[in-house]
């Protein structure tokens, strides 16, 4: 079975500290920190050139649920020829802890010889089986918006 990697550092206290996580063996690295979570808890600080783990596991989502729509396609005749996916993770606070609480994908693909009923049964049949969905499970809601370019 694969095992997939990243790792993380953190230095300093939650909220003014710092972090650098890399993906993979060195495929991406970058920083990470509480000033992107803030709006959540705090009053939002505006715009910081750093990530943090909620926005990873979005990009993550639209990344695998692409290639899962890709392969459902695919296996029904329609190779697509672009398919581009947003995900919007909804971060609430449930219990007095940060939840990641519903996410929003939206996705448009562009498919030769498929109406929009076909395609959006496609889109489903992607969410139910793309690894990323499956894991998050414990969300609440993962919506879905799929559309033909």
């Amino acid at each position: 079975m694969a095992t997939r990697n990243g790792s993380a550092r953190w230095e300093g206290d939650v909220r003014s500290g710092k972090g650098r996580l890399t993906v993979g063996q060195d495929s991406w690295t970058g920083r990470y920190s509480w000033s992107r979570f803030a709006g959540v808890l705090d009053a939002d600080d505006g715009p910081s050139p750093d990530t943090n783990p909620e926005e990873l596991l979005a990009a993550s989502h639209a990344a695998c649920f692409s290639m899962a729509l890709s392969l459902t396609l695919g296996e029904r005749g329609h190779a697509p020829e672009s398919i581009e996916t947003q995900a919007r993770g909804h971060l609430r606070v449930v219990n007095g802890i940060p939840t990641i609480q519903e996410i929003d994908l939206e996705t448009q693909g562009k498919v030769a010889g498929l109406d929009q009923g076909g395609f959006a049964r496609c889109a489903e049949l992607a969410k139910d089986g793309c690894i990323i969905s499956r894991a998050l499970a414990g969300v609440e809601t993962i919506n879905l918006s799929a559309r033909l370019a």
